[in-house]
């Protein structure tokens, strides 16, 4: 397999890669990280074969703040519109949804903080990247907005009670996951000290050393063949989803 090489967009130095950092090299990716403004950000796909979008703290149009993200979001529709290999983490979930139609709000239940399970929806079964994951995925959330509409000719692939829209897949080959499967004990012990009004919403339980190894584990052996999977489709060794022959709308 010749190495693909993934554009890894980071919109916030206390959400690096992580461990699937390591999953997607491991499997032979090449990555190269921008962490806006101080990288900047291509104007196109043109010589990659993946893009990775990762979590931040900021909102997913919080343009006002962040100007670099309104590029992010052009560089996520154009994935989508050219069913470019993507995987985008919340933050990065929130744009390509907004990015292709969809809207993200403040989950009117609160934030959603801790480890947590979702559950594969029917389409996910047949699914290039979610057919060999169990039923109920291991997963750590930490968030409080929400997507609260997927765009249009979107298939839901994971689903959970209180917030529905969980991992979601366009044009074949473009995922947006809502939860983190990147982090590491210590990223979340920062973001709960960075941010205790949202931690509180958590149980301090999972915040404690124990608890951290045990989930953190449990996530690896889940997500860890998934990211295998993500760089194998880069590739072009394992086929996309079937074509829907959906569009979606241009920036």
């Amino acid at each position: 397999m010749s190495a693909p090489r993934l554009l890894v967009i980071q919109p916030d130095e206390t959400d690096p890669l992580g461990p699937l950092g390591d999953w997607l090299s491991e499997a032979g990716a090449e990555l190269d990280v921008r962490l806006p403004p101080q990288d900047s950000l291509p104007d196109g796909l043109d010589g990659y074969q993946g893009l990775v979008c990762l979590g931040g703290a900021m909102n997913a149009e919080e343009d006002s703040r962040h100007p670099w993200l309104a590029q992010v979001r052009r560089l996520l529709n154009r994935a989508a519109v050219d069913s470019f290999p993507t995987l985008a983490v919340c933050l990065g979930a929130q744009m390509l949804a907004v990015a292709t139609g969809g809207r993200v709000e403040r989950g009117s239940d609160g934030p959603e903080v801790g480890p947590s399970l979702v559950a594969k929806k029917d389409v996910a079964w047949t699914d290039p990247l979610f057919a060999d994951l169990p039923l109920m995925q291991d997963v750590w959330q930490f968030h409080t907005d929400v997507i609260e509409q997927l765009p249009s000719g979107a298939d839901l692939l994971a689903s959970a009670p209180r917030y529905p829209h969980q991992a979601f897949r366009l044009n074949r080959c473009v995922y947006g996951i809502q939860f983190h499967i990147e982090t590491t004990p210590e990223v979340v012990r920062n973001w709960a000290d960075g941010a205790p009004e949202t931690a509180a919403y958590g149980r301090e339980r999972d915040f404690e050393d124990d608890r951290l190894a045990e989930v953190h584990a449990d996530i690896a052996e889940t997500w860890r063949p998934f990211a295998h999977r993500f760089v194998r489709l880069a590739a072009g060794e394992l086929e996309p989803a079937s074509d829907k022959r959906r569009t979606l709308p241009l920036a």
